[in-house]
């Protein structure tokens, strides 16, 4: 069920996740500066989606089916953008408040103001890791996305909820690595966490099961 033949992208993918962890463990890179380029990943993956979101909207259908509980209703694109930035923005807050709150970083300040502080943290490496998740980002959304011809096939609820396994990658990453990190074991915790990343990227069926979901919840509405 896991398995599957990995492409050119795929190993792509794995280079680049590979990057932070070299940089850890042979370049004395601070792991903590590193789990702050993950949390900034997980922002440009949000924005990236925002994007085709809008493509979607624009170039393809302004309206999608909204399934909620049984529930299907039309509602514009716009929508669904608006609901993706306000939902997937709370977690990205929330779990990005608990690893500042474990972490051993120097961060102080009133709830929003300890992101103002984001840029100094970052320091040279993270700013380089931070330029190369954007191009690869970019690059697979021209490639993978644009240029395929998966804009014209994806539906607007099924865009919208791919971004969300980062968000339980980095549930368990931000509670199993903040344990790891109080107790100074930054360079096993990045091993655990780039081993997470590439088995949910390209291992775990994510799109394939929120399909059969939405096929599920169609089977059965059609029965009733």
């Amino acid at each position: 069920m896991f398995k599957r033949k990995l492409t050119i992208n795929d190993l792509f993918l794995i280079l680049v996740n590979l990057v932070p962890l070299y940089g850890v463990w042979f370049e004395g890179w601070d792991p903590s500066r590193v789990f702050v380029v993950y949390c900034l990943e997980t922002v440009i993956v949000g924005i990236m989606n925002v994007l085709k979101m809008a493509a979607v909207t624009l170039l393809v259908s302004p309206k999608g089916e909204w399934n909620n509980n049984g529930s299907h209703n039309m509602l514009t694109g716009w929508f669904f953008i608006f609901f993706f930035i306000i939902h997937y923005g709370f977690f990205v807050l929330i779990q990005t408040q608990i690893f500042f709150s474990f972490s051993k970083m120097d961060i102080f300040g009133p709830f929003f103001s300890v992101y103002t502080q984001i840029p100094a943290l970052l320091g040279d490496e993270g700013k380089l890791l931070i330029g190369i998740f954007f191009v690869y980002y970019s690059l697979d959304t021209l490639f993978n996305f644009f240029l395929t011809g998966e804009y014209k096939k994806i539906t607007l609820m099924e865009l919208m909820f791919q971004p969300y396994k980062r968000i339980i990658v980095q549930q368990l990453i931000v509670i199993g690595g903040s344990l790891f990190l109080m107790f100074g074991a930054g360079k096993i915790f990045m091993l655990i966490m780039v081993c997470i990343k590439i088995y949910f990227e390209l291992f775990f069926p994510f799109n394939r099961v929120l399909k059969l979901s939405a096929k599920k919840e169609f089977d059965s509405k059609e029965a009733l």
